[in-house]
């Protein structure tokens, strides 16, 4: 098993987090909902999960890393975050300009397709960064955790 319990309820939460801020400035500014709104809704979410993806699977290496043995959890979950940053910024800032494009330039018809990706991506970065991070830690995920998994396989390969 490639990640473990901790890892896939704290994603599901971040993802949850998105959706709801995003039905819910459509519902605080009464802009209308449609498919298009939808689609981006579901976009959002495959930014959301491959995000939240890329910075747990930094977290599972750190762990596994001789160098972050000797590192609290907190310390380990910081660096991951840190060394993600700027393939974060990067990714999402390039997609975040297409997409505000996308609002400006692309008439009614992609407005809300995109204001639902403008809204979400801001907040999928937010959550995946700010939100499923730390509830790795409150449910109280150690190095134990992952090093079982390591031990598991070992002993399943001899």
């Amino acid at each position: 098993m490639r990640f473990e319990w901790r890892f896939a309820v704290s994603a599901i939460i971040a993802n949850m987090h998105d959706i709801v801020i995003i039905l819910g400035c459509f519902a605080f500014f009464q802009w209308e909902f449609s498919l298009t709104v939808l689609a981006g809704i579901l976009a959002v979410l495959g930014y959301s999960v491959n995000e939240s993806v890329v910075v747990f699977d930094r977290i599972r290496e750190n762990f596994r890393k001789p160098a972050m043995r000797g590192h609290t959890v907190p310390e380990v979950i910081d660096n991951a975050i840190t060394a993600t940053m700027s393939r974060t910024i990067i990714t999402h800032g390039s997609t975040e300009a297409m997409v505000v494009s996308m609002l400006v330039f692309g008439g009614a018809a992609l407005h809300g397709f995109s204001m639902a990706l403008t809204i979400g991506i801001v907040f999928g970065i937010y959550s995946s960064v700010l939100v499923a991070s730390p509830l790795l830690l409150m449910f109280g995920l150690s190095r134990d955790n992952i090093a079982k998994e390591a031990k598991q396989k070992e002993e399943i390969v001899v």
